[in-house]
């Protein structure tokens, strides 16, 4: 086995699974699964132009981060010309679970969907995928200063939201599980 194989072998054995779980948060997981290889894919038709280190592993989440994107215009744009009812979820999907709905999942999912996107990502990137502030500021292309302001902000707001104060007052497991990935059944067509 070349050392170039050995590298993206183990690049795809330690970062899959964070990947496939940021994925499947954002999407379907059918079309999570689909764009997990085309990550991979991209990864390997540009290995001469990979960063070294922990950045791949950043880089990869920026290449994700940019699939979803394209992802859900093309769902949107699909559903359009098709003229049936766009997908007005898509970008929100990791604020659905697909499951039964409860007060306090609601409440986690619509203080999430306070947020501009932008904080959103930041929030979901530092707290479901573990990601220093830096690091999540790197993966949405942004200063790691103005990361750390808007994600202050981002947080404090949430800190405030009276939808969440039932939450926190009272935590339940099932409210962490608010944002389980969305059924397959959900997703769009």
């Amino acid at each position: 086995m070349s050392d170039e194989q050995a590298q993206s072998e183990a690049l795809f054995r330690d970062t899959r699974a964070p990947l496939l779980d940021y994925l499947t948060r954002r999407a379907a997981p059918h079309d999570a699964a689909d764009l997990l290889a085309e990550v991979f894919l991209i990864a390997w038709r540009r290995r001469a132009d990979l960063p070294p280190g922990d950045e791949r592993r950043l880089w990869l989440f920026g290449v994700a981060r940019r699939l979803l994107a394209e992802h859900h215009r093309f769902a949107w744009k699909r559903a359009n010309a098709e003229g049936g009812a766009p997908d007005a979820d898509a970008p929100e999907r990791l604020l659905q679970d697909g499951g039964p709905r409860d007060s306090r999942g609601e409440a986690v999912r619509r203080a999430l969907e306070s947020l501009s996107d932008l904080d959103r990502e930041l929030v979901t990137l530092t707290t479901w995928e573990n990601l220093s502030t830096a690091d999540a500021a790197r993966v949405v292309g942004i200063a790691a200063g103005t990361a750390r302001v808007r994600l202050h902000r981002a947080r404090a707001r949430l800190a405030r939201d009276p939808r969440l104060q039932a939450v926190l007052d009272d935590p339940d497991e099932e409210a962490c599980h608010a944002t389980k990935p969305v059924s397959s059944e959900a997703a769009p067509a």
